[in-house]
């Protein structure tokens, strides 16, 4: 039992996948908050330009 435990414990594999898990759930909200502040202002936009040709 304790050198499966001491296997299970040495074991980095496990973390590397973790460690890739936690940069895309970063990059994932970096890229959704982004996308929402330029949809916004894009939106503001184009909403006065159509407001002033008319």
């Amino acid at each position: 039992m304790s050198k499966l435990m001491h296997r299970f414990w040495s074991e980095d594999a496990g973390q590397d996948i973790a460690e890739y898990a936690v940069m895309l759930a970063v990059i994932l909200v970096l890229v959704v908050g982004t996308v929402r502040l330029i949809g916004s202002n894009a939106n503001n936009a184009f909403s006065s330009v159509a407001s002033s040709l008319q």
